[in-house]
């Protein structure tokens, strides 16, 4: 921890020198929320985001916030290390196509549902009848469980320090997700203006007591868009190694990991269990194995968690962006960036000037970010991309 702010209610503990205005005023409202635990804690990654900086942990006693889960419920990252120590560029371009042949990307979805096998089931106790935003995107998320998205989302080959390739996706709950979010950012809303706005409505953090109705409702939607990002995750990993298999010869593959970055959970901490929102935000438990990936063109990472309390153990998500998309569009050299990506001999998702919003410009960097952090995490194993597709 880098240092400590003590000017709210409750103290704002961060894992970098400072922040942009707009992204310290979102932890100063935090701070300030009735219900909030202990102190607020800010991620090395952090960037201002919707209400809740994106990189920001905080723990609240009987309340569940909408906006500090976030509008892609779930979001997170899956890796598998493979047998293969070696694949050549043709080799890659082929697998590169066959997992666009079976991978919708973007806004593009399956021409045909899928199999509810592949959908999540409800909560314990519960249908998805019983989840009524759920229920009324069953259908539409079968065409979208196994499709990666737009936006930071990817689909990465990496090699590692001993040889080792690997494949990552960087993805979320689809259109389901950000249903339910704001579904129930609304009703959060209603309630707060209804009660004679118990908090301003420009700090875009309006909540739901854990013991209503409709807070159990989120809760247990919320639940369901997790496990469907998981299910979404763990579709288009296997079909990445389906066309891993048939590009090259005979190759066995490690247990997949997961981590979610977007979601609330129970969780004891500093003497009580609260509600812990991780927004862009990883779960650091002691021993616990995690995914800090790093931007287009650079290294990621698979880390340990040291259980730090002062994070809610908790570490960063990523690198954290520094431009917006569109400034990334405006200030970019996209010739510039290009060439360091080929200098690099990586197989590259920049084409045109749209595609700068992902270029690792725009991001801080990695190397500086997992630095901050290392009373959070012990990196494990240091992962080098070789190709990539961005949704």
């Amino acid at each position: 921890m880098e240092k400590t702010i003590k000017t709210e209610k409750k103290p704002i503990k961060l894992w970098l020198p400072d922040l942009d205005p707009d992204t310290l005023q979102q932890a100063k409202n935090l701070a300030n929320l009735p219900g909030i635990h202990s102190h607020v804690a800010i991620m090395p990654d952090a960037h201002v985001g919707y209400g809740m900086p994106i990189g920001g942990v905080a723990a609240t006693d009987g309340i569940v916030i909408p906006n500090a889960v976030g509008v892609d419920i779930g979001c997170g990252m899956c890796s598998v290390r493979t047998s293969l120590t070696e694949v050549d560029r043709n080799t890659l371009k082929n697998i590169l196509a066959a997992i666009r042949l079976q991978i919708p990307l973007g806004f593009k979805h399956h021409k045909k549902a899928q199999s509810p096998a592949h959908m999540p089931k409800p909560p314990d106790g519960m249908t998805v009848r019983d989840l009524p935003i759920v229920s009324r995107e069953y259908e539409s998320g079968r065409y979208q469980v196994g499709t990666l998205g737009g936006g930071n989302h990817f689909i990465e080959i990496q090699q590692d320090e001993h040889g080792y390739i690997w494949l990552m996706i960087h993805s979320g709950s689809r259109n389901i997700g950000y249903k339910v979010a704001n579904h129930y950012n609304k009703v959060a809303e209603e309630r707060n203006k209804r009660l004679g706005m118990l908090i301003p409505s420009q700090w875009q953090l309006a909540y739901l007591p854990v013991d209503s109705p409709e807070g159990g409702l989120y809760l247990a939607e919320m639940q369901y868009c997790v496990d469907f990002a998981l299910a979404n995750r763990a579709l288009m990993m296997a079909r990445v190694i389906d066309a891993v298999q048939q590009c090259c010869a005979p190759v066995s593959f490690g247990e997949m990991i997961n981590v979610a970055h977007n979601y609330a959970a129970l969780e004891y901490h500093f003497g009580k269990e609260v509600m812990v929102h991780r927004k862009g935000a990883t779960r650091a438990g002691r021993d616990q194995i995690g995914i800090i990936p790093g931007s287009q063109g650079t290294t990621s990472y698979i880390v340990r968690g040291k259980g730090n309390e002062e994070s809610f153990s908790s570490c960063s998500h990523g690198a954290g962006r520094t431009l917006g998309r569109k400034q990334a569009q405006r200030q970019l050299d996209l010739q510039k960036e290009i060439a360091l990506l080929e200098k690099q001999k990586i197989i590259h998702a920049i084409r045109g000037k749209r595609d700068l919003e992902e270029a690792s410009g725009a991001y801080k960097n990695i190397e500086e970010v997992i630095s901050r952090q290392t009373d959070l995490i012990t990196p494990v194993t240091t992962l080098r991309p070789l190709a990539v597709i961005k949704g």
